[in-house]
């Protein structure tokens, strides 16, 4: 509610300005509170061309015009002092009305140009004032976000360059708001060690309002949940806190660094939900539906679902004796990082054949298994999981990423009913994502000190899922989605570039990044 009511006065403290800087420049003052002409007068007032009607009108570019037209604003009214201009930029609903009510008179362009300013200057407004309009920009209007890793192959591929919208779910307001532009959580080359940001002061989570929902099949981005702990070994987050936790034990990682037989696994940091890893994965299970994933097969509410025309799976292929498979798994558009790993743990018979296991399309094997030098091909089904590496990480739950759940996705204001045996599974919606306490006191479960045999979530949750199922790190190995971790919607390929064989693959430019 805050929120939304600094909005609402931000808005009118812009449209009072606008009222009063347009009754001083002899325009009729009510046209300031009216949408789309009031930009119009603006625009004429700071003596701007006819075209920024237009670009006042592109989500994201709208805002740096907003930006320079109070700067335009402060200038023809003579106000060109570096620092009057500089919180001009910094507090816009506020500056306006003051210059509205001041003495100071305004000045027609046309007939008076501004004062001139020096290039230096110039230079150097130009450059920080970019810096300041982007924070709003990457906030709440959209991002730009590259594939990193082969967890989304082949429907999202390692060198895509995406266009993410924040606004299709509406924007976060910014939590950690003393962050430098352009940098998400560390400083440039400091390989993660260095952060960017100051988490005091750190705001509530608040969403305003987007014109769609997460639905099932989206390609969503957001922010890692395992990664609120990390090392600093490890800034990524692939190999995070918990897992050093479950594999080396608490004496290794207690008193702020992490070490193993002697060897640093780093410091242990914390981060704000805003600065922890971006992720991409697509969503398969919405807030209160109940999933289970049977032979590599998705299930939602008992009902198979369809998986992404691109997803795929590991195969094991044979090939013939004395065959070079590489040019064959290239030609089926296996990675290079994948055909190498596949030919370093290859395995040869008594006749001489090769066996590989290769990540695979269904299309890729089909083409794969019309070859000659193919002698045949299978899917590889994952075993159980006996090490505690799938969520929950507990004790009793020996699923594996081909065979998993059930499980029920919390939703908010869905009571969830609790028992011992399944609090592993809502372990951290209680605790780390909504702030309780809980413990088990004599066969009792306690949250905040108070008996529960079940509890209520306070948000949404989702379940995320890789294209790439048999090496993507996902929900399968952390868990649910919590809603406040959701950054937004990939949308488009803006443009790829081809990490193996170089060059831009001009193919996937626009392309649909929803495309299943």
């Amino acid at each position: 509610m805050i929120y939304n009511l600094l909005l609402l006065l931000a808005v009118a403290g812009i449209l009072l300005g606008l009222w009063l800087v347009f009754a001083k420049a002899g325009v009729a003052p009510w046209k300031a509170i009216v949408p789309v002409w009031n930009i119009v007068e603006w625009v004429k007032l700071c003596g701007r061309r006819w075209t920024w009607y237009v670009y006042m009108l592109i989500p994201g570019i709208n805002i740096f015009c907003f930006y320079c037209l109070v700067q335009d604003t402060a200038r023809v009214f003579r106000r060109n002092s570096f620092w009057e201009q500089l919180l001009a930029i910094l507090c816009p609903p506020v500056y306006l009305p003051w210059l509205g009510w001041s003495a100071h008179s305004y000045h027609d362009p046309k007939s008076e140009p501004p004062q001139p300013i020096s290039n230096t200057r110039d230079w150097v407004e130009a450059i920080l004032f970019a810096l300041i309009a982007v924070i709003p920009i990457r906030g709440f209007v959209f991002e730009l976000y590259e594939i990193p890793s082969s967890s989304m192959e082949k429907s999202l591929l390692v060198g895509d360059h995406l266009f993410v919208s924040k606004m299709a779910y509406g924007p976060r307001v910014i939590q950690t708001p003393l962050s430098l532009p352009l940098m998400h959580n560390s400083l440039v080359g400091t390989d993660g060690r260095v952060p960017s940001y100051i988490a005091v002061p750190h705001f509530p989570y608040h969403r305003f309002p987007g014109y769609t929902r997460v639905k099932a099949g989206d390609a969503v981005v957001f922010n890692f949940p395992a990664g609120d702990t990390i090392l600093s070994a490890f800034p990524g987050g692939q190999y995070t806190y918990y897992q050093a936790l479950q594999d080396f034990g608490r004496e290794a990682v207690l008193g702020g660094t992490a070490r193993y037989m002697g060897q640093s696994l780093g410091t242990i940091k914390t981060r704000p939900v805003d600065k922890r890893e971006n992720y991409i994965k697509r969503c398969i299970g919405l807030p209160g539906e109940d999933l289970q994933i049977i032979d590599q097969v998705v299930h939602i509410n008992g009902k198979p679902v369809e998986a992404p025309m691109e997803a795929q799976v590991i195969y094991t292929v044979a090939f013939a004796a004395g065959i070079d498979p590489t040019r064959a798994l290239d030609e089926a558009n296996v990675r290079f990082e994948d055909i190498d790993a596949a030919l370093r743990s290859r395995e040869t018979d008594y006749s001489g054949n090769t066996y590989l296991q290769v990540p695979l399309t269904q299309k890729a094997a089909a083409r794969l298994a019309m070859k000659s030098s193919v002698l045949g091909l299978e899917k590889v089904s994952m075993p159980a999981d006996s090490s505690h590496m799938l969520f929950p990480n507990a004790e009793g739950y020996y699923w594996s990423v081909d065979n998993y759940g059930p499980i029920h996705i919390p939703a908010a204001g869905e009571p969830i009913s609790l028992t011992l045996e399944n609090l592993p599974l809502y372990r951290r919606v209680i605790t780390a994502y909504e702030g309780n306490t809980l413990e088990v006191r004599d066969g009792q479960i306690l949250i905040n000190n108070q008996p529960a045999d079940s509890y209520t979530p306070r948000q949404n949750y989702y379940w995320m899922m890789g294209d790439n199922r048999h090496m993507s790190q996902d929900s399968r190995f952390w868990g649910f989605v919590p809603e406040d971790h959701i950054v937004g919607k990939a949308k488009r390929v803006l443009w790829s570039t081809d990490k193996d064989h170089g060059g831009i693959r001009w193919n996937r430019t626009f392309r649909n990044a929803n495309k299943k």
